[in-house]
């Protein structure tokens, strides 16, 4: 047999398989007592699934145009507050994951923000609602995205019940 017939391609080494993207869980921190549920399942599923947490907090925009200099200071007073407040809740975020969250401040429309923030940001995979257990409804941030703007996300949403305590929290993730 010639040593023509044989096949001369060279070997092309194996390449390493891509690494699996990290997913990232949003909260949405408020002021509501479902926040902590929210919270504490992001993490869980998180720590879990090797993912991280990202908290965003949205400033609703002041209706004092006319009293610029007071709005600014209300508005920075309200920043100020808001930073504290995702300071506080990314350390229970690294407690429960070991890993500290993105902090995200917006201003403007809830709603509108957390879809922008979504859109601008392709590593976050899921949004983590808490329903609220008032007989007035779940909330409106749920109301909305799984009324007419659920069209809108391009991430699956995660709504746990406001009620869960910790200890079922943890038996379910």
């Amino acid at each position: 047999m010639s040593d023509a017939t044989q096949s001369t391609t060279p070997e092309t080494p194996a390449q390493p398989p891509a690494p699996k993207p990290v997913r990232i869980f949003l909260v949405v921190v408020d002021d509501s007592p479902e926040l902590k549920v929210a919270l504490r399942y992001a993490c869980l599923r998180a720590r879990k699934s090797g993912g991280k947490v990202a908290l965003l907090t949205v400033l609703e925009k002041g209706e004092m145009q006319h009293w610029l200099a007071v709005e600014n200071l209300i508005r920075e007073e309200q920043r100020a507050e808001a930073e504290q407040m995702l300071q506080k809740l990314a350390r229970e975020v690294n407690q429960l994951t070991g890993t500290l969250p993105a902090l995200y401040v917006r201003e403007g429309n809830r709603t509108e923000e957390v879809l922008a923030l979504i859109g601008e940001e392709p590593s976050i995979s899921i949004l983590v609602l808490a329903a609220g257990t008032d007989p007035e409804g779940p909330g409106p941030l749920i109301s909305y995205y799984t009324g007419r703007g659920l069209g809108r996300l391009r991430i699956p949403l995660t709504i746990v019940p406001g009620g869960l305590s910790n200890e079922a929290l943890d038996a379910i993730t």
